[in-house]
This record gives structure tokens, sequence and C-alpha cells, in this order.
């Protein structure tokens, strides 16, 4: 009557499953856990089935007329009635409902109980409850409480058998009566002792498991952090050194040519206009005013290029996950006015009201970014259209570029990997992008975004 799992049954993880193929199933040496009481669910029936059944049992057994079961221990002087059999049943199948809540109580009540009832009316229901009890009692024992229940089954045996030989005084018939509640006894408690085991090793394997996951996690970080570690050096060593020379060398070009950059006296043309009137640049003037206005733009880009590359040093460098949030629509003016300064004509017509999720706001800011940075390159001197529009649940993004040339000089020859990394962003959420030449001399950066974040 049982309601625990057999040895070796049930179901484990996967996980479990695969750490005790590993450890070996029974290998010896293995550390037993101790000191524990299974807790949790249990599969099976409920004590307040089980006492029904044990009345149902009781009540039908005694319909059948079985009464003393053991009669040679019987004190009576005559055969009991079979319905007297109920007087001690009915109080042994209620000490069922302590089979999870006190085991142990129950089954010093259940052994009483069985004692009387060996001696008197000799029913069965007795015997199984005490049973079902010795069973939950040392399943929910440690290695030590088990051997000492081992010892006490062994006394209860012994002692049975001594009772059989001093009331019946029959050498035979005492070995027959040893041998059945040895036996009895006996297999109830290997049964609950294989279970009780079993459950140790599922603990055993499952603590085992955890233990290479977080050993195998805390490796895993270590070589991430290590090569965050090795891109921070060669960022901080090669790229950051070049990108501050860069800032270095323009900020002293502005410096000599004087006043910060701005254009010279001598580049304008001698006399004035009218009264007041700001004096026109020479032709000279012009294209020395023009360099001085890249020069500020590769100084400022180069001083924002390297308090980025500095930022992220220090994220790989501490090992957090989150990096700079990259630039949104309320970027985009900054943006197209950097565009200009490096020498392409931008404008920006945004015609979206309202906010957007901030994963298509970033990705909005990513494209035009991007493509803006592209015109630049080459397209040195074109006109640039940043349009924003939304349509359908939709938002369009249209970078259109005309005229321009491309700025000669190989270390600026563009690989396509940016395209593809912005094709991969819209795709994520749910949108597409397409580049490509239009017409002879354009150029067009076209994506169609989700307004709705993508699930």
């Amino acid at each position: 009557m049982s309601d625990e799992p057999a040895p070796g049954h049930g179901s484990a993880s996967p996980r479990l499953e695969a750490a005790a193929a590993r450890e070996g199933a029974g290998a010896p040496g293995l550390p037993v856990v101790s000191g524990e009481t299974p807790r949790g669910p249990r599969a099976g029936l409920s004590p307040w089935v089980l006492m029904l059944i044990y009345l149902l049992i009781a009540v039908l057994l005694a319909a059948l007329g079985w009464a003393g079961l053991w009669s040679a221990l019987s004190l009576l002087g005559e055969r009991p009635a079979a319905w007297s059999t109920l007087l001690t049943a009915v109080p042994a199948a209620a000490i069922v409902l302590l089979k999870r809540r006190a085991p142990r109580t129950g089954l010093v009540l259940a052994t009483v109980l069985f004692a009387a009832d060996l001696l008197t009316a000799g029913g069965l229901v007795p015997l199984l409850v005490m049973l079902e009890m010795l069973h939950a009692t040392v399943v929910g024992l440690d290695t030590a409480g088990r051997r000492r229940m081992l010892g006490a089954v062994v006394v209860a045996t012994v002692a049975l058998t001594a009772l059989s030989l001093a009331v019946t005084r029959d050498p035979r018939a005492t070995v027959v009566l040893g041998l059945q509640f040895g036996a009895l006894l006996g297999f109830s408690y290997w049964y609950a002792n294989s279970i009780a085991q079993s459950q140790e090793l599922v603990r055993l394997y499952r603590q085992r498991a955890e233990a290479a996951e977080q050993a195998a996690e805390l490796d895993r970080l270590a070589a991430v952090q290590g090569e965050r570690d090795r891109m921070a050096r060669e960022l901080h060593d090669v790229v950051a050194g070049h990108i501050s020379a860069v800032a270095i060398r323009s900020e002293a070009a502005l410096a000599a040519a004087g006043t910060g950059g701005a254009v010279p006296d001598a580049a304008r043309a001698g006399g004035t206009a009218g009264d007041g009137a700001v004096p026109a640049l020479t032709a000279e003037g012009a294209a020395e005013a023009a360099a001085l206005s890249a020069l500020r733009a590769v100084r400022d880009a180069s001083l924002a290029a390297h308090g980025a590359l500095r930022s992220m040093i220090g994220v790989l460098r501490s090992g957090e996950r989150d990096f700079a949030v990259p630039p949104g629509r309320a970027r985009l003016p900054q943006l197209v006015a950097e565009a200009n300064a490096s020498g392409v004509r931008a404008t920006l017509n945004d015609e979206i009201a309202g906010e957007l999720p901030a994963p298509v706001d970033q990705a909005v800011g990513r494209i035009v970014q991007e493509a803006l940075a592209n015109s630049v390159r080459h397209s040195s001197g074109a006109r640039v259209e940043v349009r924003l529009g939304a349509a359908d649940r939709a938002v369009r993004v249209e970078v259109r570029s005309r005229g321009g040339a491309a700025l000669r000089h190989p270390g600026l020859e563009g690989s396509g990997m940016g395209l593809e990394l912005l094709a991969e962003r819209a795709r994520a959420l749910g949108g597409e992008l397409h580049a490509g030449p239009e017409g002879e001399s354009e150029w067009v950066v076209r994506a169609r975004l989700p307004r709705e974040e993508h699930a």
C-alpha cells in the first residue's frame, strides 16, 4: 500500500540523467547526503484515500470470516468472531492519517495496535498499517536514522520470534512465524531504504550538475572578460592613439592658421561693399575658408570619436553588458550638421509625429548616421536629403544622395559591412532595408520599420 515510486522508476530531468551517466550509477565512494528529509510533493494516494481503502479491506475480510490469523499466539481461549477484527482494524486505518505529518508517531501507535491484535483478534489490517508506517518512517530518515531503524527491525523480529516460542512452545511453529515476520519487516525496510538512497543520489547528482554548470559559467565569463580586455587594450593602444593624433594635429593646424579656424582678414578682398558691409571673399579666401571648415569638422569628429572610444574601452574593461545608447531621432539634426561640416549639403525632413519605441528610434538613428557617413566618404560635395515618414503603421526612412565625388584614399574604401549590419538590424525589428544606385548619380538608402516593436 505504499505510495512511493519503485527504486529506479519515475522521471528524472535530462540534466540529472546526464550527470548520473557521467558519474556512473552506483559508483563506489560517492558521498552520502545525510541529515536531510525528503520534502515536496509525493506521487500516489493521499492518506485519506488510503484510510478508506484499509477500512474497505477490513470490512471485506470480516465479511469473509478472516480472523484468528495468528491463533497460535492468541491469548483468547476460543477463536474470535470475524467482526471483532474491526475493533483493531478501524483504529489502525485511522493511524494512516499520520503518514505524512508524523510517521514516527504513527509507527509507534501502529506497532502497539498490531501487538494487541496479534494476541487477540488476529486480523490482517493492523499488520498492513504497521508496514505502511514503517515504510513512511524509513523514507524520511537520513542514513544514520535508517541504520538505527534497521537495528530496531532486527530487534522486533527477534522479539516476535521469542514471543512465539514462549506462547506456542513449538520450535517449528516459532521458526515459521519468525521467518514470516522477518520477511515482511525486512522487505518493507529494504524497499523504503532503496527509495531513500535513490532520492539521495538524485540530490547529489543535482548538486554536482549545478556545481558543474556554475564552474562552466565562471569559465565562460572569464574567457569573455579576457577577450574584452584584449579588445580594450587593442583599441586603447592602436585606434585611440590614431584618433587622438588626428584631433591634436587638426587642432594644431587650426591654431597655426590663427583665429581658431575663423576666416583670416587676409583672405577677404580689400575695401568694403558699403557702410558696415562685410568684405567679400577672394577666390583663394573661399578655398582657405573651406579648408578651415573641413579642419574644424575633422577636429570635432575626432574628439567625438575619441570620447566614444574611451567610453567603449571603459565598458569593455568593466565587464558591463550595456553599451552606449545609439543615436535616435533627437540627434538627427546634430548628425546632419556634422555631415554639412564634413563636406556635404544635407537637409532633414522629419514628418513623424509622436514618439517611437526605443528599438525603432535607435534603428532610425543608426540608419541615418551610417547613410550620412557613406555620403561623406563616397559623395563629397553631394546634396543629401534625409526624409522620415510614417504610413501603414510603419516608419519609412530615405536618405538620397545626388552628385558629389568620392574621396580618393585607400583607407576610405568601404567593405559594405555597415549596410549589411543595418539590414540585419532592420530585419530583427521585422522591417527591411535596401540600398543602391538610382539613375546616373544618385544613391538611395530606404528602410521600412514597423511602428510597433516586433514580437
